[in-house]
């Protein structure tokens, strides 16, 4: 340092105590607000079919509680046990059959879903669950249809031909439910995910149809989905879509929803009967996934088909009729949006691991 520099010290001075910060101060109202607006978009981001589900169940739950004298929260571990106890030894109210252990699973997580939303900690589930296998274990010993996952019956190509044949493909419903189906069938779609489609989700080439599809439940996308031209032209995707696109166009439809609501006269409905939640409505014109639902039900029983139809039984009829033909597991699941190793899409051939 040079010598002819002055070199001056001075001691680190502390802010005036009136210019400090003041610490944060929790506001309840606040909190409760944020509380509010968090489960409302958590809610909100839950798949459809599964909210409806938690909030029957927690609904049921807390009916117990009422019952019982009890605190529906913060339930404690042998509460929640005392729940399950109920549940296997208390039959269906409108079935009058027992309760599935899948049902019983869902209904275990619900309440502590629900305890998380309240931002309180979810009771234990040890002694839930020990209930939940001793019950899983007597009906298999018993050879209980109970034990057993309710699923869909699959609609395989057999299935299909007869589905579509109820169906007058003039028209733009027929049309629709055709493409629909026959759709829904070859990307495996999940009822919520069919209806997510829009025409531009759709690629149209010499080869066939290429289809980008939103796996909600996992959160992923399947792209450039292969659809070829099938040799049955009763059965063909590829054809069914066209012939719903031109119809679309005759209705000045050339974008948004593939699969859009119709009136009672078979025209298009700009929006639906019944308000949102918050008292808005839905003027996308698209389908819900209920309806998928209804079509496969409504075209199955035109058959003269039995079974339990549902959405689903068009995503278990792909699964079903590829394991059949010996495709490999992983094109299976890649096809169809699954991880290799879920449960549920090895529950598809072998109903017995579900």
């Amino acid at each position: 340092m040079d010598a002819d520099t002055e070199t001056v010290t001075a001691e680190l001075v502390p802010l005036e105590e009136e210019h400090a910060p003041l610490p944060a101060r929790r506001d309840p109202a606040r909190d409760a607000e944020l509380a509010r607006m968090v489960r409302e978009d958590l809610a909100a981001l839950m798949p459809k079919g599964t909210s409806r589900a938690y909030r029957s169940d927690v609904e049921q739950y807390e009916q117990w509680c009422r019952t019982e004298h009890l605190p529906s929260a913060p339930a404690t571990a042998d509460q929640l046990a005392a729940y399950v106890k109920h549940l296997t030894v208390t039959p269906r109210p409108r079935t009058k059959r027992p309760y599935s252990p899948r049902s019983i699973e869902r209904a275990v997580a619900a309440i502590r879903a629900a305890h998380r939303a309240a931002r309180l900690t979810p009771p234990d589930t040890t002694a839930a669950l020990a209930y939940l296998a001793a019950y899983r274990r007597a009906l298999s010993e018993a050879n209980d249809a109970a034990a057993l996952p309710r699923q869909a019956t699959p609609a395989r190509p057999k299935e299909l031909r007869a589905m579509v044949a109820t169906l007058d493909r003039a028209t733009l419903r027929g049309a629709r439910d055709a493409a629909l189906l026959l759709l829904g069938y070859a990307v495996a779609a999940r009822e919520s995910e069919l209806v997510a489609l829009d025409l531009s989700s759709v690629r149209d080439t010499d080869e066939g149809l290429y289809v980008d599809v939103y796996r909600r439940k996992v959160g992923l996308w399947t792209r450039d989905l292969p659809v070829p031209f099938a040799a049955d032209p009763a059965l063909c995707p590829v054809r069914a879509f066209r012939h719903l696109r031109a119809l679309m166009a005759d209705h000045g439809l050339t974008a948004g929803p593939l699969f859009v609501r119709l009136d009672h006269t078979g025209a298009p409905a700009a929006t639906l009967g019944r308000p949102r939640r918050d008292g808005t409505a839905d003027t996308s014109g698209r389908l819900t996934p209920e309806t998928v639902g209804d079509v496969v039900e409504r075209t199955a029983r035109r058959a003269g088909l039995d079974g339990r139809w549902t959405g689903h039984s068009l995503r278990r009829g792909f699964v079903t009729e590829a394991r059949e033909r010996g495709v490999p597991f992983e094109r299976i699941a890649a096809h169809g949006g699954w991880d290799s190793r879920s449960r549920a899409l090895l529950a598809y051939s072998d109903p017995g691991l579900s």
